[in-house]
């Protein structure tokens, strides 16, 4: 079955940086698009960004555009999000999800002190 575990999350200063990761098991990895949202306590999910089966297209939304960067190992089976300049309105949940289905992770906690 699909299986998506999120790792590495943490509490960091604002400004600091962190590098999640999702460790895909269940299907065939290299076909799909990956996508990393997250949520904030109170607030509905919202898209963070995501990347092509084979890495060439990364998009994000406009709140993390050149702060976070997507990228994917598909010999490990592996989709990072790497999170730079972290501000306080980034403290959320991150999930990762394949793209366009219901699978999604169980989330790591991210957390920006100030």
């Amino acid at each position: 079955q699909v299986q998506l575990v999120e790792s590495g999350g943490g509490v960091v200063q604002s400004g600091g940086s962190l590098r999640l990761s999702c460790a895909a098991s269940g299907f065939t990895f290299n076909i799909y698009p990956m996508t990393w949202g997250r949520q904030a306590p109170g607030k509905e999910r919202e898209f963070v960004g995501d990347i092509s089966s084979d890495g060439s297209m990364p998009d994000y939304s406009d709140t993390v555009k050149g702060r976070f960067t997507i990228s994917r190992d598909n010999a490990k089976n592996m989709v990072y999000l790497q999170m730079d300049n972290l501000k306080p309105e980034d403290t959320a949940v991150y999930y990762c999800r394949r793209s366009n289905s219901n699978y999604w992770g169980q989330g790591t906690q991210v957390t920006v002190s100030s």
